[in-house]
């Protein structure tokens, strides 16, 4: 009864907590991502080491790693995609290898919402896009595009999943609480700057 679960929220942490902004970084030559700029794993410090297609790569991959955790469970049984979603996204965030330090969640967000509610991944990407194309700040895009999810699902009817989305979504307020001191003091660095985000 609780093997199939148990090994779905496993493999989606397994998939989640593969670091590709450190992996694509390191064989592209740019050294240890964790050195550079913030230290986070994520697509946005890759653009800070110059490199902006392993940058894009790195966020296609973060949000495939979501998606392709849920997809795949799907395809065993309709209840278990919701615990490889949260398995991947715990893998993200917090991956054994690196020590449990791990991304902000964002773009592994996106893929798992895109997964189990197309059109609350819809949602979250415009808001996402649109926050950073209007304030250029990437913390703010993520953050603001986290909190839409929750209220997506709430407003398509998915009741089921808001518990879940709400607790992701908060997760990433908590994984962005260093740059919400910096919105705050005034020091957040915009897209493109090569200082600490």
């Amino acid at each position: 009864m609780w093997v199939e679960p148990i090994l779905a929220l496993l493999f989606g942490y397994l998939l989640g907590s593969v670091p590709f902004g450190l992996v694509l970084t390191h064989l592209s030559g740019g050294g240890d991502l964790r050195q550079t700029g913030s230290g986070n794993i994520g697509a946005t410090n890759v653009l800070r080491t110059g490199n902006k297609a392993m940058a894009a790569l790195t966020l296609l991959l973060d949000m495939a790693k979501g998606y392709a955790a849920v997809y795949l469970a799907l395809q065993v049984s309709g209840g278990l995609g919701v615990l490889a979603g949260l398995g991947a996204f715990l893998g993200h965030l917090y991956p054994v290898w690196l020590r449990f330090k791990g991304g902000k969640g964002v773009a592994t967000l996106l893929g798992i919402v895109s997964a189990l509610a197309p059109t609350a991944g819809l949602i979250f990407a415009v808001t996402w896009l649109g926050s950073l194309a209007l304030w250029r700040y990437s913390s703010v895009g993520g953050m603001l595009a986290a909190l839409s999810v929750p209220i997506a699902v709430f407003a398509l009817g998915e009741y089921a999943m808001m518990p879940m989305f709400i607790g992701l979504a908060l997760l990433v307020l908590w994984k962005h609480r260093s740059n919400i001191e910096r919105l705050i003091a005034g020091e957040e660095p915009k897209v493109g700057s090569t200082k600490r985000a």
